[in-house]
């Protein structure tokens, strides 16, 4: 058996599992197509860059993110069930995306969600020390959202299924009564939150592009990091938060049922009941560190 996936180039989390697996998992990979057995479309556009010939002649998966039904059109749609004559197997990175996926398919899924790698994400027992590298006090309440928040197109109108309305609603909250709040920003496409927190007075750091080392230390140092996402995949920054020990709240998305206590799953209504465990999200990330957490694919490659 020897697997084969095309390079993504976009800059994203995909290009990070897809060399991690080329480097811990040599005896069963190539970058070689011709050499290969297994197809592995870890985006599902990404079958347009293979030849049809190696689509038709090797035992091809692939990889569903999510579905966002609201924009799912008629382009969307053709272009699936041409992905989909090809594919021997569908892999879901969770359980809702298995949901969507069984919608449009009756072809064999398999669930599971991607590692985490230990040797990025961990936790520092130096958070004062940390936070007056990064210039914060530790009577500072920290708030971390490291995802994009606008629509590619415009910069400007809230991308809405990363919820970043829900995030700017919840934040405006906290500011009333949490007098030390301030939000910390990483990656690009921030503007919709960066305008309205000038608007409406809100602290804020904002780190457009930084290495995984300052984004695992200002993973360390936030009192809370907050998904409020309406539509994931992932996201990968629950199992990030889980092995650094980050108090994480979270929207019911993705991989957050795997991860979370329950108590720390919260809709738009009941934010404010939520509860952090940072134990709970630790002890279950743990379990999708490398290699465990690798071990499932490679099953679902053998099973195929």
């Amino acid at each position: 058996m020897k697997i084969f996936i095309p390079k993504v180039n976009e800059s994203w989390v995909v290009d990070r599992f897809r060399n991690e697996w080329y480097r811990y998992n040599r005896n069963i990979t190539t970058k070689r197509i011709n050499n290969s057995s297994h197809l592995w479309v870890i985006a599902p556009w990404l079958w347009k860059k293979l030849p049809i010939k190696h689509l038709v002649e090797k035992k091809v998966i692939c990889t569903i993110h999510h579905i966002d039904y609201e924009k799912f059109d008629k382009k969307q749609e053709e272009d699936f069930y041409q992905l989909e004559q090809y594919v021997d197997k569908f892999h879901a990175i969770s359980e809702k995306t298995h949901e969507q996926l069984s919608r449009l398919t009756n072809k064999n899924i398999c669930t599971i969600p991607f590692w985490v790698n230990q040797n990025i994400w961990f936790y520092k027992n130096q958070k004062y020390e940390l936070r007056k590298k990064y210039g914060f006090s530790e009577s500072d309440y920290l708030i971390g959202s490291f995802q994009r928040d606008t629509e590619g197109n415009d910069l400007k109108s809230p991308k809405l299924i990363k919820g970043p309305d829900i995030f700017l609603d919840i934040v405006k909250k906290i500011n009333l009564n949490e007098e030390n709040l301030k939000i910390i920003l990483t990656g690009k496409r921030r503007q919709y939150l960066i305008e309205n927190f000038n608007k409406f007075g809100i602290k804020y750091k904002y780190y457009e592009m930084v290495n995984f080392e300052t984004i695992n230390n200002l993973y360390n140092i936030l009192d809370l990091y907050l998904v409020t996402s309406r539509v994931e995949g992932g996201p990968q920054a629950i199992i990030e938060c889980g092995l650094t020990k980050t108090p994480i709240l979270s929207t019911d998305v993705g991989i957050a049922q795997n991860i979370l206590d329950p108590k720390s799953i919260f809709n738009e209504n009941n934010f404010f009941e939520a509860r952090t465990n940072v134990d709970y999200a630790y002890n279950k990330s743990k379990e999708m560190s490398i290699p465990l957490g690798m071990r499932e694919f490679i099953n679902m490659f053998k099973n195929l």
